[in-house]
């Protein structure tokens, strides 16, 4: 089984606009810094969640997106699901013509074995992931560092109207 960067970004900054949905709708280019995925990839990706309404567009000034249920009712892997990202770890995608177009002797362990990652991921919400001190903390720190250039500036433009004469 391979998760690609599809499903694991599709994750990610659905995770993100989750801890920053209380900021009001959040917009990619926020999500695309904090996380450093391409703006135009995210477009793609937001783009099959809007589909699944997992998440809404807000347009206008100060638009964004939120999330398109509460995020206790949001499951990773409909997330997954929803970029078309295949949790198969079967040769044959579970058509089950992986030998010579018959099912090969492990076919059914492999078959099972993406039922119950699709199972695991389908008991975890987002509001589970927002609950875990590590990510909490990887959050925290990402908001901090998407702060300091702008405080740094500030502080910048501060000191020379100091320096400047009156």
């Amino acid at each position: 089984m391979r998760l690609t960067t599809k499903g694991r970004y599709a994750v990610t900054a659905m995770l993100d606009l989750a801890l920053h949905a209380d900021e009001g709708p959040v917009s990619l280019a926020d999500i695309s810094g904090r996380q450093d995925i391409s703006l135009s990839y995210l477009e793609q990706l937001f783009s099959r969640l809007r589909r699944e309404q997992l998440v809404l567009s807000v347009r206008g000034p100060g638009g964004g997106y939120r999330l398109g249920r509460p995020c206790d009712q949001l499951f990773i892997a409909e997330v997954v699901d929803a970029v078309n990202e295949s949790l198969d770890t079967t040769r044959c995608k579970n058509h089950g013509d992986c030998q010579k177009g018959e099912k090969c002797l492990t076919h059914h362990l492999w078959s099972d074995l993406s039922d119950q990652i699709h199972g695991f991921l389908s008991g975890i919400s987002l509001a589970d992931l927002m609950k875990k001190r590590e990510i909490q903390v990887v959050a925290e720190r990402q908001n901090r560092a998407r702060a300091e250039p702008r405080d740094a500036q500030a502080i910048n433009t501060e000191q020379l109207s100091d320096q400047s004469p009156a």
